[in-house]
């Protein structure tokens, strides 16, 4: 079986006259929780309307499944974007069955499939309510499940807690990790690093039009990672700040980040500052998935 669900090849989008998508390669491997992201205007959103064939490239190929896209893999896509596309008049339930009838599934398996999302989100109460009297964030739920329900081997989320108060996102969060585990490939884009960090797997970031940076977010912070160390100490420092291997930056009379230069060893660190000080925690600092995110995007704009 192929490792990778998608797979992009050179593809390449305009719009008048201005490229969107510039030649992308990317491989989306199946199984994964996989963050797709980049600042406003990077061609996220292109890129997604690529793979969900609501546009077609320009140039390039993209595979699912290991044969070219085309309309009857529509079925296992699961497709939430960032703009809500609900019809504000129809009632909650009405629109549900609607939508997962659109989906493919009888009229049977769509209610028993709504009722047990209904269950799990505890909202049966919603059911004869019309969209518009739902809030932001009770209509991004109905949206949720509408791309859930039939079940797709890949689901795309497009900012996909924009609206939703702590426990909802939170719940939306534990459910996404639920499908995966069930199966699902999920492609999740966001400018919110946070939430990336707490659920993806693997990331590519794009700027410009063009993919700067792939690859599993464990792998990508021990890459980028600066050989620092946080330091819970007793004891004066005064010794420890004067050592042409080792930068030491005081926070408190009791924390400080050290930094080995060259090509020294953590061992070694840790042996000079037990030598001057008690010791109480000596952790690595690795780069948080904003420090990469915006050190790249810096870079690349710079060339």
């Amino acid at each position: 079986m192929n490792k990778s669900l998608i797979e992009i090849r050179r593809v390449t989008k305009r719009y008048n006259g201005t490229t969107a998508v510039n030649a992308v390669d990317l491989d989306i491997p199946r199984g994964l929780i996989f963050g797709l992201l980049g600042p406003n205007g990077a061609g996220k959103t292109s890129l997604i309307r690529i793979l969900t064939r609501i546009t077609a490239a320009d140039e390039g190929e993209i595979f699912f499944e290991g044969e070219p896209l085309n309309s009857l893999h529509a079925m296992n896509i699961g497709y939430m974007p960032e703009e809500r596309g609900l019809y504000k008049k129809m009632k909650f339930g009405e629109h549900l069955m609607y939508l997962a009838q659109l989906r493919g599934l009888d009229r049977k398996t769509a209610r028993d499939r709504l009722d047990e999302w209904i269950q799990r989100f505890d909202i049966r109460h919603w059911w004869n309510k019309k969209i518009d009297e739902l809030s932001k964030g009770m209509q991004q739920i109905a949206q949720f499940i509408a791309t859930v329900v039939h079940r797709p081997s890949m689901l795309i989320f497009d900012e996909p807690f924009s609206g939703l108060d702590p426990i909802n996102s939170q719940l939306i969060k534990q459910e996404i990790r639920n499908l995966n585990k069930d199966g699902a490939t999920v492609i999740f884009s966001t400018h919110r690093m946070e939430q990336v960090e707490e659920i993806c797997q693997f990331i590519a970031l794009v700027n410009q039009g063009q993919l700067i940076l792939n690859g599993d977010v464990k792998t990508l912070k021990q890459r980028y990672k600066k050989n620092q160390y946080r330091v819970l100490y007793e004891g004066n420092p005064a010794n420890c700040t004067q050592h042409s291997d080792f930068q030491i930056e005081l926070h408190s009379d009791e924390e400080m980040t050290a930094t080995i230069r060259g090509d020294r060893r953590p061992n070694e660190l840790l042996n000079f500052l037990t030598g001057n000080l008690e010791i109480h925690s000596f952790t690595e600092v690795l780069p948080s998935l904003n420090d990469i995110f915006i050190e790249h995007v810096r870079n690349h704009n710079q060339k």
